[in-house]
């Protein structure tokens, strides 16, 4: 076996027992200047990470970090011509992005708190055991894996509320021909580029499309770039090792770090600086990042989606967005249809947030009797689905529908063509044209029954 690297067969690796599941996909950096003790870690570790290579010293260990990434370094504190500790503040401070274990045969305080401060999250004494080491390592991969999770989390509920946490309904024919799309590109790698009016579940669709992915049971990270200071968007989504080198918290690790395996939706992508632009096309076209202030790039494995209320094509004539970018993210464009134009999926819809809202709220659903169903599926909806939703939480927040919905088409007053009733009358006659007279399917596009459409022909005597 070679001492300076070990990439065990997936299908050789022994089995993590106790040591947990993420060992097998870890890639570990042993630095020590004994032979005979890297020899013994590369043996340990071999057969059951990833990849595992060893460095004899600090200068042959920073050119492997040069090239490779690695989720742990294994460092011994004592070696000729430099100490672990000071070559691990060092790398810090240009990009030091695996976590440091320290083992050292000279174990006090003063070393304790020196390698808690230069950043080392666990300290082995020499001699050790195979499976102290072991789980020295199962310990940090395993704290790697929670700071991500929490952060991912605290994001999320810091930024998305919990309405847009849904699937995509409706089974009118746009829908369904988005449906489709997104079960097509699902398993690829694709980026894809939604656009349509504000409101119209761009963001749901990108979930869904998640749902569907082999990424489905990994984070859904979703960044709003119009929200984001612009001062401050970069550092977010890169990170920044600018800190103070003695510092493990001075080192900011980005949200595309912390996301890497998962799905990165970039909400209202037009609105993005344009110097972010270009760092966000080098790492669509690599799947590298380098941090602010880093000398070294890390490699990520993300799905990106992007969503847009904008005309991309517009604002590249306009120079406000980058053409090499609009292109590498335009591959597959997924236009979601205004609400109005899908008026067959308003009954549920309404009824889905009906039930939401009032579960969130604790309050008694409101009736979604045929009349007001009706009034929803002819009315124009300029705010789209957002526009619909919180129509339903106002109606259930008062008690009832505003009159407009609520009412009759009695009403309807030629010298008044603007009004709901006229507006009602005008879609319903528009639908039955399209549906060549046929009742029964008009009734169905607009989610009510035979006998509404029957009895609102009768009263206007068509």
């Amino acid at each position: 076996m070679n001492e300076q690297a070990h990439t065990a067969p997936a299908g050789a690796r022994q089995g993590t027992g106790d040591f947990g599941t993420s060992l097998a996909q870890a890639s570990i950096l042993v630095v020590d200047d004994e032979p005979g003790m890297r020899n013994f870690l590369l043996k340990v570790l071999g057969p059951r990470c990833r990849h595992v290579e060893a460095a004899p010293d600090c200068t042959a260990a920073a050119a492997l970090l040069d090239r490779h990434h690695f989720d742990i370094v294994i460092l011994d504190n004592v070696m000729p011509g430099r100490n672990g500790l000071d070559w691990l503040r060092e790398q810090r401070a240009i990009g030091f992005f695996a976590d440091a274990i320290l083992i050292t045969a000279f174990a006090d305080l003063e070393t304790a708190i020196a390698a808690l401060r230069a950043g080392a999250v666990d300290f082995v004494l020499k001699p050790f055991r195979s499976n102290q080491i072991l789980n020295a390592v199962a310990r940090s991969l395993d704290r790697q894996h929670l700071r991500r999770e929490n952060f991912l989390l605290k994001h999320e509920l810091a930024t998305e509320p919990a309405a847009m946490r849904a699937t995509l309904v409706g089974n009118s024919p746009r829908i369904a021909e988005v449906r489709a799309t997104l079960e097509r590109v699902a398993p690829l790698p694709t980026p894809v580029l939604f656009t349509g009016d504000s409101g119209t579940g761009k963001e749901v669709a990108a979930r869904t499309l998640h749902a569907l992915s082999d990424r489905a049971d990994k984070p859904f990270v979703a960044v709003n770039c119009a929200t984001t200071s612009p001062d401050v968007i970069a550092a977010e989504l890169f990170g920044d090792v600018t800190g103070h080198a003695e510092a493990p918290e001075g080192r900011r690790d980005g949200l595309l770090l912390h996301a890497s395996g998962a799905t990165i939706f970039l909400d209202e992508i037009a609105d993005l600086p344009l110097p972010v632009q270009g760092m966000l096309l080098r790492v669509i076209e690599e799947m590298r990042l380098r941090p602010f202030g880093s000398e070294r790039e890390v490699p990520l494995n993300l799905r990106f989606i992007f969503a847009t209320n904008k005309d991309l094509a517009e604002a590249v004539a306009a120079g406000s967005f980058r053409a090499d970018l609009y292109h590498r993210i335009n591959v597959l464009n997924i236009h979601m249809p205004p609400l109005r134009e899908r008026p067959e999926d308003i009954p549920e819809l309404a009824g889905l947030f009906m039930s939401q809202i009032a579960h969130q709220l604790g309050m008694a659903p409101l009736a979604l009797g045929e009349d007001v169903l009706l009034h929803l599926a002819t009315y124009d909806w300029p705010g789209n689905v957002r526009e619909l939703r919180n129509l339903i939480e106002r109606s259930l927040i008062l008690g009832e529908f505003p009159p407009e919905f609520a009412g009759g088409a009695g009403d309807y007053c030629p010298e008044n063509p603007d009004t709901l009733a006229c507006v009602e009358r005008r879609h319903i006659l528009r639908i039955l044209e399209a549906c060549g007279g046929n009742r029964a399917e008009a009734a169905r596009r607009l989610g009510v029954s035979r006998k509404t459409i029957d009895r609102k022909c009768a009263m206007w005597n068509v």
